[in-house]
């Protein structure tokens, strides 16, 4: 296969005004910028850049939360994110030296003051891209927050001289983030599955469980299902901090479950499809998808949107459809069409046709590709498409594409054209995968549509003769038309000596 397969299927995204209407919408950055806004002269800080205790309260109140404990944590994360997102720049606060009541003296810190940040002017005035680029830096700050480190007891971590013992944490935060981007990376698989029909709900301990239980396991140990409900807590934890900055839709695990250790993925193992919504619920929102995918572009994985190849070459286009499902392929070519408007669809339709061309193992599967393109591009391009009638890779496709638009003038094609345009077109669904039944089907019809096939297919000078051949004598379900496809692969080979 010369084009290479992408790991991930394209994703059709929302344009980024809409996710940047989303991102603006998200409860936790509409919290930041609120706090953002309210900040003033006399608003102090501490060491982190965390907002004093005494300024909690009003900080809450101004937000809309009560004034206790729960509001005060609100506010309290609202603030670390328009800090970190440069809604807020934070001066550091300057130590000094005060008197320790000894002789000697103590450094003490004075409280550090905020003023607006860059950032802040351009949820007004920005672009949506300068409002995505700010919502992903929130998104990597919620992200490091939900995979750091549970700490029941933080009193136990400080030695006698205040120092914090990282090692008795027993976390590993590149294990943490790692496992949470692989939690993030099969919720997109997921959704993305079945041309995005898969783009439901899924059962938090499903989730959970195709992080930590093999593929070639049975019926999972007790250890696995421990493990697995001690993920699925922890994911319960995580995915109610994702939520608030947009990322996912998530119902948590009912609370009345969680008894035990353990019970919770073993109770939902046996649960019924209305019970293990109970057991959490989550899925991706359109700006998750966005938020996902630039994480994964970030880490080098190849993550296709349907789009990408819409200013690119046709040569391009039809290499980077080559995998496409049908759908998704069908979108990119109309963008790339759309594109290409002022052009016109006689220049657009003689560029594909020329990037069609070739010898090359991926050259079928573009043509195929060029085929589909030709007619979303309509009757337009019926010049560039008559100019290649005598062209022996492009002759037979274009018979097929004035037939199908009611062309009455069309000359037939030469036995050698189709003898060759039947090896190409079966060499081009091998390449790209189809269903089995459909494959059987063309290759029993294009054999049969010739008396004597078998026995002329095999001079054909095409490079995937043999191949197909070998590949018709394995498909097709007549013994004996079978074993005459088998023949005449051994004499395609030898007339190419191989």
């Amino acid at each position: 296969m010369s084009a290479e397969r992408p790991i991930l299927p394209p994703v059709r995204l929302h344009s980024e005004a809409e996710l940047a209407r989303d991102a603006l919408a998200a409860p936790l950055f509409v919290r930041a910028v609120k706090l953002a806004r309210w900040a003033g002269p006399d608003t102090r800080v501490g060491a982190g850049g965390e907002l004093v205790e005494a300024h909690l309260p009003a900080a809450a109140e101004h937000l809309g939360l009560p004034a206790d404990e729960e509001g005060a944590a609100y506010a309290s994360e609202a603030w670390r994110l328009a800090v970190d997102t440069g809604l807020l720049d934070v001066t550091d606060p300057e130590e000094g030296a005060l008197p320790d009541g000894t002789g000697g003296s103590q450094e003490a810190e004075t409280e550090g003051t905020v003023t607006a940040g860059e950032n802040l002017a351009l949820i007004t005035s920005g672009s949506p891209q300068d409002i995505l680029s700010i919502w992903l830096d929130g998104l990597d700050a919620v992200h490091a927050d939900a995979t750091a480190p549970v700490l029941d007891d933080f009193a136990d971590l400080v030695g006698e001289d205040g120092s914090i013992d990282f090692d008795a944490l027993d976390w590993d935060p590149e294990a943490e983030a790692e496992f949470l981007d692989g939690v993030l990376g099969n919720l997109y698989l997921l959704t993305l599955a079945d041309n995005g029909a898969g783009d439901g709900p899924v059962p938090l301990p499903a989730l959970a469980a195709s992080m930590i239980v093999p593929d070639d396991m049975g019926e999972p140990t007790d250890d696995i299902l421990e493990q697995v409900s001690e993920a699925m807590m922890r994911l319960d934890d995580q995915f109610r901090l994702l939520e608030p900055i947009g990322i996912v839709a998530y119902q948590p695990v009912d609370e009345a479950l969680m008894v035990e250790e353990g019970e919770p993925v073993e109770a939902a193992a046996g649960a019924d499809e209305e019970d293990v919504t109970r057991y959490g619920m989550v899925k991706l929102t359109p700006l998750g998808l966005y938020g996902v995918r630039a994480r994964m572009l970030e880490a080098g994985v190849d993550a296709p949107a349907v789009g990408d190849l819409a200013d690119k070459g046709a040569d391009t286009l039809l290499d980077g459809i080559a995998h496409y499902p049908e759908a998704a392929a069908r979108a990119e070519i109309q963008l790339w069409l759309a594109g290409r408007g002022s052009q016109g669809a006689v220049a657009a339709a003689a560029e594909l046709l020329a990037a069609a061309r070739g010898t090359d193992e991926g050259a079928p599967l573009r043509r195929l590709h060029c085929q589909q393109a030709l007619a979303l591009a309509g009757a337009e391009a019926e010049p560039a498409v008559r100019a290649v009638l005598g062209d022996q890779e492009l002759g037979g496709l274009a018979r097929v594409w004035l037939a199908e638009h009611g062309a009455t003038d069309v000359p037939p094609p030469p036995e050698a054209m189709i003898f060759w345009l039947a090896i190409d077109t079966i060499a081009a669904q091998l390449d790209a995968d189809g269903e089995l039944d459909e494959l059987q089907g063309l290759v029993e019809g294009l054999s049969a549509q010739h008396s004597g096939f078998f026995d002329e297919v095999w001079r054909v000078d095409h490079p995937a003769t043999a191949d197909v051949l070998e590949a018709m004598g394995r498909l097709h379900s007549d013994k004996k038309a079978a074993k005459e496809a088998r023949k005449a692969a051994f004499k395609a080979r030898s007339r190419a000596g191989g």
